[in-house]
């Protein structure tokens, strides 16, 4: 059976900016109000509270509240303006770090989240001590919540927001939550004040009733939330992230700090999570090493490799050069590796007379997997033929060893020079001829006159007649070296006595 935990924040969008990692405001002991432009009913627009923390909601501050009316109940009042988009990035960063508890972690609301500890809670002593840590935790990041653990997502709400919190025993959802107001079913507002003015007013009042009825009375919104909380239908959870198929946790008894002790757990965790690979007949093509910090942040890194690869030391050489960017501030408390994405990596033996290659390609592969983390993963690719005869479709990048296409190496028009390097788009140059039809004399590009002392071609482009494009015309390439001994590759398109003049381009450079 599944298992959920939901965590409510009451104060959320007030408290978390006096989270560490959020740089709270300048006196933390004093209560704080978020404010907005309102407007409440008839009521003119003006500046009006809508949030607070727990100190200023022990003081009677309420959203809704206009702020001069809040400051005079409360002088000490600490104002700061309202930022949902604010609020849903930390709420975001909250959730990544409860990513130490379980690879499954969802946004629910603006001011909750959701947790499938499926499997997780004996990895911390237990579902209560997994929750009472938990709990502890969040406290300690100055924030109110209400905390709960149940069967099921709506039903673990229920006990989170209209209950007292804590953990439900397996299979005792229906029994613990009768009692509870119907708040705790999370429906529309006149939806609720319907059902409490029909005397309903608690989820036991509802669970015994005849559900067709019920449907015919409320709507089927009713219904639905009656069989979610049972767990008689699923309810739909989308993680922040998806849960990597591989991955291994290590928690430290105390905090650490020290480049080397994060190099011991680093090769702890890759040593463990390789050898789940090679059970598993899997090498490794991504991997994240993610480090927990006492006050709540989370710092995250990612290697990947060209090839499939369970080479530790490989690997951890990727790592050590990125590993300068973690800064374990006042502590690193746990460590998460994963391995989101696997390739298929099965044990061979290779013959005698292919070691040399073997080794080879695999010098090539971590050669790559090298430039790739320094240049980036777009700057290492290999250019693949296509079937065009227009300089710039006549290639595409691809994977270093992604399969060749089609063409493969026949591809290339080996006995037509190109140029070492060809220009994103041809650029316009101004052509002195002796003879319209002939070879330039003098060409300008980029401000820069250019006199030709040699020319070969014209070398005739045409575009493919069954996929000719719009504002494509013939194409007449010269290869051409002026006096400095430079060479370029210019081109003339259309032909004189057509409907346009024709236009001369700079294309490459030899």
């Amino acid at each position: 059976m599944r298992r959920w935990v939901s965590l409510w924040f009451p104060y959320w969008p007030a408290e978390h900016w006096r989270r560490p990692s959020d740089g709270g405001p300048p006196d933390r002991n004093r209560p704080l109000a978020l404010i907005a432009c309102q407007r409440i009913g008839q009521a003119q627009g003006g500046l009006r509270v809508v949030a607070v923390d727990a100190l200023a909601a022990a003081e009677g501050i309420v959203p809704g509240l206009p702020i001069a009316d809040a400051r005079a109940l409360l002088p000490s009042l600490q104002v700061r303006e309202s930022d949902p988009r604010a609020d849903a990035g930390a709420l975001e960063r909250l959730a990544r770090w409860c990513g130490r508890y379980t690879p499954i972690v969802a946004k629910d609301g603006p001011d909750g989240l959701l947790l499938d500890i499926t499997g997780c809670a004996h990895l911390f002593g237990g579902e209560a001590a997994l929750l009472a840590g938990l709990t502890q935790r969040l406290q300690g990041f100055r924030l109110t919540v209400r905390a709960a653990l149940a069967d099921t997502p709506a039903s673990a709400w229920a006990w989170s927001h209209a209950g007292p919190g804590g953990v439900l025993p397996e299979e005792s959802s229906r029994t613990a939550l009768a009692p509870l107001p119907v708040t705790g079913l999370r429906l529309p507002d006149a939806l609720t004040s319907e059902l409490m003015r029909m005397g309903l007013r608690r989820i036991g009042d509802l669970l015994d009733l005849p559900r067709a009825p019920l449907a015919a009375r409320f709507g089927e919104a009713l219904t639905r939330r009656l069989d979610l909380l049972l767990g008689q239908e699923a309810e739909p959870v989308s993680p922040l992230h998806p849960a990597a198929p591989f991955r291994r946790h290590l928690a430290c008894a105390e905090p650490i700090a020290t480049r080397a002790d994060i190099d011991r757990g680093l090769e702890h965790l890759l040593e463990l999570l390789l050898g789940d690979l090679d059970r598993a007949g899997q090498g490794l093509r991504r991997c994240a090493f993610t480090v927990f910090i006492v006050d709540g942040g989370v710092q995250r890194i990612e290697i990947g490799t060209a090839r499939p690869s369970r080479d530790r030391r490989h690997l951890l050489r990727l790592f050590a050069e990125k590993l300068e960017r973690i800064d374990p501030g006042f502590g690193i408390e746990a460590m998460l590796l994963e391995a989101p994405l696997t390739e298929v990596l099965p044990p061979a033996q290779a013959a005698l007379h292919g070691v040399q290659q073997e080794a080879e390609e695999t010098a090539l592969a971590q050669l790559v997997d090298r430039l790739q983390q320094r240049l980036g993963r777009q700057a290492v690719v290999r250019l693949e033929p296509v079937e065009s005869h227009i300089p710039e479709r006549a290639v595409t990048v691809m994977p270093v060893f992604a399969p060749p296409g089609p063409q493969g190496s026949s591809g290339w028009m080996a006995e037509q020079p190109r140029p070492v390097r060809l220009l994103p788009s041809p650029e316009p140059i101004e052509v002195t001829a002796m003879l319209p039809d002939e070879p330039p004399l003098t060409f300008r590009w980029r401000k820069v006159l250019h006199r030709v002392a040699l020319t070969e071609g014209p070398e005739r482009i045409a575009p493919e007649w069954w996929q000719d494009r719009a504002g494509t015309r013939l194409r007449d390439y010269y290869w051409v070296e002026d006096r400095e001994g430079r060479r370029y590759w210019l081109f003339r398109e259309g032909a004189y006595g057509g409907d346009r003049a024709p236009r001369w381009y700079m294309h490459g450079l030899f």
